[in-house]
């Protein structure tokens, strides 16, 4: 069967919110009220705005605690991230979602933009080697394995800095917007799930984060609950220029 979906319910685009949506229409489920579980943002994102102005600039985050994954709702989750990125997101040159299994990586995190040859980590595909940025989107261009993400590689492979996200330890979790880190990956054993947009459109940005924590936030021990995230922009002398929670 199909389904036709407006143009302006991303929420209709996974199991999740087309079942739910379903069953509030049928009276069989009140609409839920989201919340936050906690008011202090649970990490900070700092960027580097002078570095992110030149390529992407904006970024927001949350975070969603005590997740439980089953194979059908990982899968989902999944395929709710291609499905946007494929339509509101643009082929991600609006806005790219990254997604981490928040123990594996410690805050406070940075979005920065960066040399290429700068930037060095075991990507999610191939997660064997290490490589430097410029030499990732080489090989995504170039070799079988990589070419369902060399669409994406024009989107800043000739710019001077590519943008990325690292934790306190300098671990690199995402490359905007081509591929995250193998070190911070989602499994089914993960818990506690950080979720990044990095985007060229703050509207879009905010609407897409908003689709994936409601949607998916029904798993969380809390249903319905979000762990918010603080995000500030630093000039290059360390100042903070402008901030939000997201």
């Amino acid at each position: 069967y199909k389904i036709d979906v407006p143009a302006n319910r991303y929420d209709l685009l996974c199991v999740e919110g087309l079942s739910r949506a379903l069953r509030i229409f049928l009276g069989d489920q009140d609409a839920p009220v989201f919340a936050l579980a906690q008011e202090e943002p649970g990490a900070t994102m700092t960027v580097c705005k002078a570095h992110t102005d030149t390529i992407r600039p904006f970024v927001v985050a949350a975070i969603l605690k005590d997740v439980v994954f089953t194979p059908e709702r990982y899968a989902s989750f999944i395929d709710l991230q291609d499905q946007l990125h494929r339509n509101l997101c643009r082929q991600r040159t609006l806005v790219a979602i990254g997604t981490h299994d928040m123990d594996t990586v410690e805050g406070p995190f940075v979005y920065d933009a960066r040399p290429g040859s700068d930037i060095e980590f075991v990507p999610l595909t191939p997660d064997d080697r290490s490589f430097n940025a410029k030499e990732l989107l080489e090989y995504y261009e170039t070799e079988v394995t990589g070419k369902h993400l060399k669409p994406y590689v024009p989107i800043i492979k000739d710019s001077p800095l590519y943008p990325v996200i690292v934790d306190a330890q300098n671990r690199v979790l995402s490359l905007p917007p081509i591929i995250n880190g193998n070190h911070s990956k989602i499994t089914l054993d993960t818990k506690n799930v950080f979720i990044e947009c990095t985007a060229t459109d703050l509207t879009k940005a905010n609407i897409v984060l908003d689709t994936v924590v409601t949607m998916f936030s029904e798993y969380c021990a809390k249903p319905f609950t979000v762990v918010p995230v603080q995000v500030q922009y630093q000039d290059e002398g360390g100042a903070v220029v402008d901030s939000y929670v997201s």
